[in-house]
């Protein structure tokens, strides 16, 4: 399955160990694998549940740790409805993340983010460093802003290669997320999404151009000297402050019956 095992136990109790900024809270763990870290999370004495598809490793838990026998849930995690998990209380999730959909895991986690006030794991290291990264940096991107939107992000260490069994090709890095105190982002959060995708999807463009499949070439609104930034230069303040400008131009159009997009 293209899996690579954590051998150092150091490393992996390390990990476990993320969880505990946010303390009491249960903890869902996604892929266990071989309970390299499940090991040391049943040792916070608080509740655990595991999250596996592989039915080996399924097998493996099962036989290895009895005690998680009512705790093992064999699902896909990114189909799973999280409201069913703990009774409906908040939770912690961590786990040693596949790589090949780690995006996709931390997009779960930010359509359950009323859920979920902390986040740990670790993933590949140039996805860490751009959760992490700030305004202005090569890293910065869509991840960045619509994670950072919700979550503080640490990028606490970085993981060698020879640690895993077999070693991949890349450096790995763990990050923890802690839910920040946003309530309410004051824009319509779809376009949100819409503004930031579409415009870091021409990274090197200036907004002027990169905007324009949600507004347009002639909106007058890309005359205004912040659409002579380039997307990576805006905060995720300034990115709602960009999105509630576009939310005007084209309720602006509509209300005179014109088209945006030409």
């Amino acid at each position: 399955m293209g899996q690579h095992f954590l051998k150092d136990l150091g490393i992996a109790k390390a990990i476990a160990d993320t969880v505990d900024a946010c303390p009491g809270l249960p903890v869902l763990e996604v892929g266990p694998g071989m309970g390299v870290l499940t090991q040391f999370l049943l040792q916070k004495e608080r509740p655990l549940k595991v999250v596996e598809l592989d039915d080996e490793s399924v097998s493996y838990l099962r036989r290895t740790y009895p005690r998680l026998e009512e705790d093992i849930i064999e699902d896909d995690f990114l189909k799973m409805h999280l409201d069913r998990l703990f009774d409906g209380a908040p939770f912690v999730v961590t786990g040693n993340y596949p790589y090949n959909i780690s995006s996709q895991i931390f997009f779960k986690i930010l359509a359950n983010k009323e859920r979920i006030p902390c986040c740990t794991g670790m993933i590949q290291r140039e996805v860490a460093q751009r959760m992490a990264s700030a305004p202005g940096c090569k890293a910065y991107g869509i991840l960045s802003v619509l994670v950072q939107a919700w979550y503080h992000v640490e990028y606490l260490f970085t993981v060698d290669e020879q640690v895993f069994n077999p070693p991949p090709k890349v450096k790995s890095a763990v990050i923890r997320m802690t839910r920040n105190d946003v309530v309410s982002l004051g824009c319509d959060e779809q376009l949100f999404r819409q503004v930031v995708k579409t415009t870091f999807n021409q990274r090197r463009k200036t907004l002027r151009n990169s905007i324009m499949p949600i507004l347009g070439k002639e909106c007058p609104l890309t005359k205004k000297p912040l659409f002579n930034r380039r997307p990576e230069q805006l905060s995720v303040a300034e990115f709602v402050d960009l999105t509630n400008q576009v939310a005007a131009a084209l309720d602006a159009s509509s209300a005179t019956g014109k088209d945006v997009v030409p």
